[in-house]
């Protein structure tokens, strides 16, 4: 594996933190801005929604540049949002720097996955987007807990100080490890990219995508007060506990990156499955400790274990196109992001109680797998010549788009 996918994976890590260290912190933001907890929790939403509108729209606006310039320029002003959020003296200017922060976050994983995905074969996909994703399994197991752990004593501006800081060590890592790469002979155009929409089989991984990760998200936003409402645990116990979900989510993501090349669709049926497990689990079992703190690893572990595969399917279906792809399934994975919060904020305010937020997440994950069982179908009745994928060997230029070739089978269950 080239050392910049790593580079990039390291990253990652930095923007991970940022996007999900808010499960951690909703309570002391809320009382410091005050809002209620679940206006807190669109904080979360807001950060999805600048990364879903942030992948299409700053892929298109640098498909032509230099991909190392453009991962410099957006790491930059990823960090620069850090530090307003941090300085903001309302909720409204934090909101806004959540937007700012998302759509810098949006554009570098767009990015980024395109050069990794190119610099690979097309049989280590998966294993390529597991070493990206792991950054982000390692922000929820050190980053998430720590910035709950520095709110909780240092207040919670303190963490995004915290990830600031990371950026700026991210910003030297691309500029020293990263080579600079120079633009393709033949310039990509965004006509051509733009075809991949026709594709049914695209709506469906967005649709999959988006429902799971939605579903888990939906409970994990509200984590927090479901652990110290709910539960009744200690508030000093929050960090430990988002701790072992990252170490679920670290442990997923290296399983299901290893074996999603070889059996992509088994690995999104049976995970997508496992999670809707979880949650109705989390929902029946929510006021017992033990059994909150169980599950919390192994909602991480499932949630996890399919995002190498749901990235390397978008890839697969959507190869004639691979920086739109990356922005696809970025955007994808946030419209869950936005949508799950969303949710559990609604099923809060009816007074449901924060325990239904799995019950919510478990219907949203549940119309995942059906979605997955009709992409299934539909790809076992398309011939392997109709769909066109990019040649992903590995090249001196990794942000170059080769000439576009029949694609093998999609690897199945």
């Amino acid at each position: 594996m080239p050392v910049a996918v790593y580079v990039l994976g390291l990253s990652v890590f930095a923007l991970g933190t940022s996007e999900f260290m808010l499960s951690g912190l909703l309570p002391p933001i809320a009382e410091d801005m005050g809002v209620t907890i679940p206006q807190a929790g669109l904080l979360i939403s807001a950060f999805a929604i600048g990364m879903v509108v942030g992948a299409p729209l700053l892929a298109v606006a640098t498909l032509r540049l230099p991909r190392r310039t453009t991962l410099v320029s957006l790491i930059s002003l990823f960090g620069l949002g850090q530090v307003a959020g941090a300085l903001a003296p309302t909720y409204e200017l934090l909101f806004a720097s959540r937007v700012v922060s998302a759509l810098a976050c949006a554009g570098f994983w767009a990015v980024g996955a395109a050069v990794a995905i190119a610099m690979v074969d097309k049989d280590q996909r998966a294993r390529a987007m597991a070493v990206m994703i792991g950054g982000l399994s390692i922000a929820n197991v050190l980053g998430v807990p720590a910035g709950a752990f520095l709110g909780e004593h240092l207040g919670w501006r303190s963490a995004f100080w915290s990830v600031g800081a990371a950026s700026a060590i991210a910003l030297v890592g691309i500029l020293v490890l990263i080579p600079k790469i120079p633009l393709p002979a033949e310039k990509p155009r965004l006509g051509r990219e733009l075809l991949i929409y026709r594709d049914r089989q695209v709506w469906l991984s967005i649709g999959v995508t988006a429902l799971a990760a939605g579903g888990v998200f939906c409970a994990f936003s509200y984590l927090s007060p479901l652990l110290t409402d709910v539960a009744g645990l200690d508030a000093q116990w929050v960090p430990w506990i988002l701790g072992l979900f990252g170490l679920g989510a670290l442990a997923g993501t290296t399983l299901g990156g290893r074996v999603a090349d070889a059996h992509l669709f088994g690995v999104l049926i049976w995970g997508i499955t496992a999670s809707t497990a979880f949650l109705t689990a989390l929902a029946l079992l929510a006021s017992t400790a033990a059994a909150a703190i169980a599950l919390a690893f192994l909602l991480g572990f499932s949630a996890f274990f399919t995002a190498p595969a749901l990235n390397a399917r978008m890839f697969n279906v959507a190869g004639a196109a691979p920086t739109l792809a990356g922005a696809t399934t970025t955007a994808a994975f946030n419209l869950g992001n936005t949508g799950g919060p969303w949710l559990g904020g609604t099923v809060i305010d009816a007074g449901l109680g924060f325990s239904a937020t799995a019950w919510a997440g478990a219907a949203m994950t549940v119309t995942a797998i059906a979605l997955t069982l009709v992409s299934l179908r539909l790809d076992r009745r398309t011939p392997a010549p109709s769909r066109v994928v990019t040649s992903a060997a590995p090249s001196a230029d990794p942000a170059a788009v080769p000439a576009p070739v029949p694609a093998d089978q999609t690897a199945r269950a």
